[in-house]
């Protein structure tokens, strides 16, 4: 069953979000995508997908609250979240603020936890859900100047596979995809030079793609993926194994 399922996309106008909110589109889901910003960018993205829009700060959890009632008004009961809003806030630890360090956290790891705990009972009363939570490589082996957005995504995983033992028993998978570094507009803005040294150390040789992460989002959504739980996804281009 694809056809009448509803799914939430947080940061899902750009990016990986925007590839999995289009995917989904075309299988037959009904998809609100989420985005805290850019309205015109939001707006252009409907109008070429026929993606419906919903703007909120997954890191306010009233936001959230308001926002899932809004989308269950309108489309139905929600049965598939994948949390992949996120942002960057790169510095070392000499040159972090506390400032910096609080809105990556919020948003990158507390939106999780806000979507997740708002939609939470819905899933359990109708004994079906399937969250997906993006990862990073970085919240795996970690990167210098991220000491926040590594701490964040790293625990991604550590909430997943906790999250996913409170589902398993009625049929709520929580898994998480890892993506290496992919063709995306936060990845865009790493400095040439930077970006150059990194792709030498991924084995396949290149960048991945959005819709890449997307397919790995797909297969994890399914109604007959229910014995996968608490898995991490690596797609990464072989850059890292463990």
């Amino acid at each position: 069953m694809t056809g009448g399922r509803v799914a939430i996309i947080t940061g899902g106008t750009r990016g990986i979000g925007a590839a999995v909110a289009m995917r989904l589109q075309v299988m037959g889901y009904q998809v609100a995508a989420n985005y805290v910003s850019n309205d015109e960018k939001a707006r252009s993205f409907s109008e070429s997908t026929g993606v419906s829009t919903y703007k909120w700060d997954v890191s306010s959890f009233e936001e959230c609250q308001l926002a899932v009632a809004q989308i269950t008004e309108e489309l139905g009961p929600v049965d598939i979240l994948v949390n992949n809003a996120g942002i960057t806030r790169d510095m070392t630890m000499r040159n972090m603020t506390r400032e910096a360090w609080d809105e990556v956290m919020h948003t990158n790891l507390g939106g999780c936890f806000n979507m997740c705990k708002v939609l939470w009972d819905s899933m359990l009363e109708r004994r079906f859900g399937r969250i997906v939570n993006i990862g990073s490589i970085n919240g795996q082996m970690g990167q210098y100047g991220q000491v926040n957005y590594a701490a964040a995504k790293s625990g991604i995983h550590g909430f997943t596979k906790a999250l996913a033992q409170e589902g398993a028993g009625r049929n709520i998978t929580v898994n998480a995809i890892a993506p290496g570094y992919v063709d995306t507009d936060m990845v865009a803005s790493v400095p040439g030079h930077v970006l150059e040294k990194i792709v030498a150390r991924i084995p396949v040789g290149r960048l991945g793609k959005a819709e890449e992460i997307a397919r790995g989002v797909q297969f994890l959504i399914a109604d007959d993926a229910g014995f996968v739980t608490g898995s991490t996804i690596s797609i990464n281009g072989g850059q890292h194994m463990y």
